[in-house]
């Protein structure tokens, strides 16, 4: 109870009051919808970045050295600051379900009839007073490495020279310990989960999949994800049962981490095993890019070999057992560097053939695979014999070619679905289709971005703290909650918790791509023959009902 009695006497009325502003604003909808354990951690955090504002505030007063209030002033205001700041708390609170409804409502989710607003609270004010410690505890130390300093240099530049230094040791303790083990703990987890081989996942027993006979990648080099992709998708009969079309078993080729040593060697192996299934026999080849994890998403693939009559072959190559956001931290070039050293290996090999003896060429990625695709992709390269297209979904915000095309767009279309100049090169994509308006006929070269309104990994915004996102500004997407609103700081901080939860949501919105949704972009750029708008329509159907 003393500690308690003496951390509210250290508290500040401005510090309390901008905090509990930030509080109220953290409950307000985002992208996607929250359960109460992230609500209660998300609101401690703005309540704590609040009342660090508030607090530098208060030292900026007195750095001015303007006069401070009489100590009787100063406990009277914050006793009004914690009346009013425990009513602005209950209304919003209050309103927290509504507002996380309203979301939900849009992703076809149930309603909750309680967001456990005591439990939100409870973990809200429990993270601010650890973090509240945490930032006592660091200024504690800076005082004490100041004062040491103090007696070696003038006051100012020894508290200058103290905050660097304290803060270097923060991060020199963070960074290269606790970050370290938590890495190497993560590392070896997942490592030993890409090594492990389901029992559920059969051996492929065509020639035409990598691990097949004949294979010259081996079945356990593949990873679990590789294995994955080999030993799943539609066959010839699956596809013909549907067209009532004789079609052809669709080739797959993969190459795991563990397959050679290095990136060149990967995917040189990449482009031995194509030639050895015939991928360069067939009318379609797609160059995929894998997430983190070396995932490639069936939804994208499925539907392509479907509307390809299996008329088609795909290869991947493995550059990470990680997490995609661990990935893009820790090893940021591994992605883009192995996409890069696959398209070469491949466009170099099909440019040489006779172009009417070719397959036509395009390139496929998800989210950080969509960055990496992207990267690999030099147009000074390939201008004078280009591929044929790609397909980009989930783009992450920083993607390169995303965010020229998305900065260029035509005036009047939204950032969530722009329109690029006349739409003969790229297009964008969401669940309703393509972004309204009149095109001009596609161009040698036809890109195309899937993207939901509700992806945050598409959508975050690294200035969002002090200005608004432009995929804000009306009209909203379909499946963004009209009663989102922007705040400095707070915004910043809940779309940084929806990027960490994008997957989590039902299939359709946020991060997780819906087969139905990839067919009219692929329709678009691969320009699959035999199929009517009622042939295509029924395909729509029959994966949404296959995922239902």
């Amino acid at each position: 109870m003393r500690i308690l009695r003496n951390l509210w006497n250290s508290l500040t009325a401005i510090g309390l009051l901008i905090g509990t502003i930030f509080f109220a604003f953290s409950l307000t909808p985002s992208l996607l919808p929250r359960d109460f354990v992230l609500q209660g951690a998300l609101s401690g955090v703005c309540l704590t970045a609040g009342y660090l504002l508030g607090t530098i505030l208060v030292w900026l007063w007195r750095y001015l050295e303007l006069p401070p209030l009489p100590e009787y002033v100063a406990r009277a205001s914050l006793w009004v600051a914690a009346i009013a700041s425990a009513l602005v708390a209950t209304v919003f609170l209050w309103k927290f379900v509504e507002w996380q409804n309203i979301t939900r409502s849009l992703m076809h989710m149930e309603p909750v009839e309680s967001g456990r607003l005591v439990e939100v609270g409870l973990i809200a004010l429990g993270v601010f007073v650890v973090l509240l410690l945490l930032g006592r505890l660091i200024g504690k130390l800076d005082r004490g490495v100041s004062g040491k300093l103090g007696n070696l240099m003038p006051r100012r530049v020894a508290n200058l020279v103290g905050l660097l230094l304290v803060g270097w040791i923060i991060w020199a303790v963070t960074d290269g310990v606790l970050f370290r083990v938590a890495l190497r703990a993560a590392d070896s987890s997942l490592q030993r989960l890409d090594a492990l081989i389901e029992p559920d996942v059969a051996r492929p027993t065509s020639a035409e999949r990598t691990g097949g006979p004949g294979s010259i990648v081996g079945w356990e080099g593949l990873g679990r994800m590789g294995r994955a992709f080999v030993a799943s998708g539609p066959s010839g009969k699956d596809i013909t049962a549907f067209t009532g079309k004789e079609a052809k078993d669709p080739i797959r080729v993969y190459v795991g981490l563990n397959s050679a040593d290095t990136v060149q060697d990967r995917a040189k192996l990449a482009l031995e095993e194509m030639k050895r299934t015939g991928a360069f026999d067939r009318s379609v080849l797609v160059v995929i890019a894998p997430t983190g994890t070396g995932w490639v998403d069936p939804e994208a693939m499925d539907t392509l070999e479907y509307l390809q009559h299996g008329d088609i072959a795909s290869v991947a190559v493995q550059y990470s057992y990680l997490l995609s956001w661990l990935s893009l931290l820790i090893e940021p070039q591994y992605g883009s560097d192995t996409a890069r050293a696959l398209f070469n290996e491949v466009y170099k090999y099909w440019s040489a053939l006779p172009k009417e003896h070719r397959p036509r060429l395009y390139l496929h990625g998800l989210s950080l695979g969509s960055l990496s695709s992207d990267a690999s992709l030099d147009i000074f390269d390939i201008v004078g014999d280009p591929i044929q297209g790609a397909l980009w979904s989930g783009p992450p915000f920083s993607s390169r070619t995303w965010k020229s095309a998305t900065a260029g767009r035509e005036a009047g279309s939204p950032a969530w679905l722009p329109r690029f100049r006349d739409g003969s090169i790229i297009r964008f994509y969401s669940q309703s289709g393509v972004a309204p308006g009149d095109y001009a006929q596609w161009g040698p070269i036809r890109i195309a971005y899937l993207q939901y309104a509700s992806d945050p990994v598409v959508f975050f915004d690294p200035f969002a703290s002090y200005r608004e996102p432009d995929w804000m500004k009306p009209p909203r997407g379909p499946d963004v909650s009209p009663a989102l609103r922007w705040f400095p700081i707070v915004t910043q901080l809940q779309i940084g918790l929806d990027m960490a939860i994008a997957t989590s949501t039902p299939m359709g919105f946020g991060h997780v791509y819906a087969p139905e949704d990839y067919i009219q972009p692929w329709v678009d750029v691969t320009q699959p023959s035999g199929w009517s708008a009622e042939d295509i329509e029924r395909l729509k159907t029959y994966f949404r009902a296959k995922r239902d």
